[in-house]
């Protein structure tokens, strides 16, 4: 019988949560990857996925404990080991991906100096090839590159060769393409399985993405509340039926309907770099308009302009009848109250002194609307109940946090939403809890959406119509049904193959 690589036995993980208190964070988890296969874990934040991996890594923060259980490298027990041997475990034996290479990368080293460091005997020509190894070319010029001078999925690949420098028998993966478009992602992916089949490594893929580990596993695990769940588990049925590539697409709404937003001949320039070249769009009223591309496309720079936030060089934006090319400050504000925006990142986007209250009422204040009232019947709206309204936003879910970001959102009565990657950073559940608030609101209010993404697998839920947008221009545009099924585009069609798990 061959010997696993990992085998992770009975693992318990406890979190310190005060001076003698501890809270259990895993519990009780047995794995185990054999050569040659690909495992992947699967499960939403919170349920214990990185606590594990940095148990079976030896990357525990100082306020975690192994409180039971074993974790073994080919039969060779490790639990024990302090860190200058676990330190050799992972550069010899295991190879780890962090998720964010923005984080994980040194911004004031050179990419190949940090490779090098993890080659053994630190050789040039060895760190070179383990860039090419993770799929990269032009390898010297990588080499010679800072971190900020690459792109996302070249930094993630340059964590690859890092990874592969010590010429590990595992590679464990945690949340590897999460921030990557979806094409990026698929080459990322598809690189981690051509490494398996040509050097017989094992991997432990750590993912919240289903469609990403049903298109490349050979088993799956689902991990819930620090547990591994079987399939039959009620959490692991809603967890499979949360997946996009489960769920019918939006039944297309009637054709024709009042144009509410109007974009004509868009471009905009920063410095030599053309970030829209000569865009049009048409949002429908009580429609969804999504605006798909990879990143530097030009979405956000389009989305910006729609809502104002910037000028473009040429070209003119109608909301309703109201040109925004030129209007006064005065103008502009009025207008705004039909037209609002949704961040991506609600962490990011809601003053995180303020609390739920005061967040939602803040635009009410500043148009001297009534407030009091209307807080509580907006946060109904989105789902959330008065207990909310004293908690700041770090006290709250990503879900939770969204939730809030679309009800300030709504607070003017707006009649179109700009959302700009509104659901990319949630997790697969919660995406889909988004998307039906979302939805009914629609079919409730009349809003009219700009739905930002790259995510193609989300824009068949969610479209009527569809822009597909490459270096700053519209290669596609139409209804969201013909789009997808029969897209006109090689490009659209390249968006569409790397969609995981979805079948048009």
């Amino acid at each position: 019988m061959t010997e696993s690589l990992l085998e992770i036995t009975d693992l318990a993980v406890d979190y310190r949560t005060g001076r003698r208190t501890w809270t259990p964070a895993v519990d009780g988890v047995s794995l185990h990857v054999d050569p040659g296969e690909f495992v992947s874990l699967v499960g939403e934040s919170g349920s214990g996925k990185t606590t594990l991996i940095q148990g079976a890594l030896g990357l525990l923060p100082v306020a975690a404990r192994i409180r039971s259980g074993a974790v073994a490298y080919s039969g060779v027990d490790v639990t024990g080991f302090n860190d200058r041997r676990m330190a050799l475990v992972r550069g010899t034996y295991v190879g780890f991906v962090p998720q964010d290479p923005n984080t994980s990368l040194n911004p004031v080293r050179r990419v190949g100096a940090q490779v090098q460091e993890a080659v053994p005997e630190k050789k040039r020509e060895a760190a070179l090839e383990s860039l090419r190894l993770a799929g990269l070319e032009d390898v010297e010029r990588v080499f010679r590159s800072y971190p900020h001078e690459l792109s996302g999925g070249m930094k993630q690949r340059a964590l690859i060769a890092i990874a592969l420098a010590g010429q590990p028998k595992i590679i464990v993966a945690d949340e590897p393409t999460s921030a990557l478009d979806v094409t990026v992602q698929k080459r990322i992916l598809d690189h981690l399985v051509s490494l398996r089949e040509t050097l017989g490594i094992g991997i432990l893929l750590v993912t919240h993405d289903l469609g990403v580990a049903q298109d490349r596993s050979d088993r799956i695990l689902v991990m819930n509340k620090g547990r591994i769940v079987d399939e039959d588990h009620e959490y692991t049925r809603r967890l499979f039926a949360a997946n996009p590539a489960r769920q019918p697409a939006r039944e297309p709404r009637p054709a024709g309907g009042r144009v509410v937003l109007r974009a004509t001949g868009l471009t905009k320039e920063y410095g030599t770099l053309r970030a829209l070249d000569g865009v049009d769009l048409a949002v429908r009223e009580g429609t969804t308009h999504a605006v798909v591309g990879e990143s530097g496309a030009g979405k956000s720079t389009l989305a910006g302009i729609l809502a104002g936030f910037a000028k473009p060089g040429a070209g003119t934006v109608h909301v309703g009848d109201r040109e925004l090319t030129g209007l006064s400050r005065k103008q502009l504000r009025e207008v705004r109250r039909d037209l609002q925006y949704v961040f991506q990142n609600p962490f990011t986007s809601l003053d995180p002194r303020f609390t739920v209250r005061r967040l939602i009422a803040e635009p009410l204040r500043a148009y001297q609307l009534p407030v009091r009232d209307r807080v509580t019947e907006l946060l109904a709206a989105v789902s959330l109940d008065e207990s909310f309204l004293d908690r700041l936003p770090a006290q709250l879910s990503g879900g939770q946090r969204q939730r809030v970001a679309i009800a300030r959102a709504l607070a003017l009565r707006p009649k179109i939403l700009v959302l700009d990657e509104a659901v990319s950073a949630l997790d697969v559940s919660v995406q889909d809890q988004i998307l039906k608030l979302l939805t009914r609101l629609q079919d409730e209010r009349g809003l009219s959406y700009v739905f930002v993404t790259h995510d193609l697998g989300v824009v068949r839920l969610v479209a009527d119509d569809v822009t597909v947008m490459k270096d700053g221009a519209v290669v596609e545009s139409g209804p969201a049904a013909r789009v997808l099924r029969d897209p006109e585009h090689d490009y659209t069609r390249h968006l569409l193959d790397a969609i995981p798990g979805v079948k048009l």
